[in-house]
């Protein structure tokens, strides 16, 4: 049986060149996501006095991400 794990990378300071085709806010509008041409979709912390820290990156599309959605629970 073949599993598939996605690549998760978590830089510093500096995020890499992400050029977002795609955003979206969560509910609790503490996280940003956005889709990039490069098909990377970045998750970014939203503080209270809307200032944007990056958090994580996530690798494994072969395209751009031109559309970004939510579950529904």
């Amino acid at each position: 049986m073949k599993v598939l794990v996605p690549a998760v990378a978590v830089w510093g300071q500096i995020a890499p060149s992400h050029s977002i085709t795609a955003i979206m806010i969560t509910d609790d509008q503490q996280t940003v996501v956005t889709g990039s041409q490069e098909g990377q979709i970045c998750l970014w912390d939203l503080s209270s006095e809307l200032k944007i820290s990056s958090k994580e990156i996530l690798f494994g599309h072969t395209a751009s991400v031109t559309c970004l959605a939510k579950a529904r629970e």
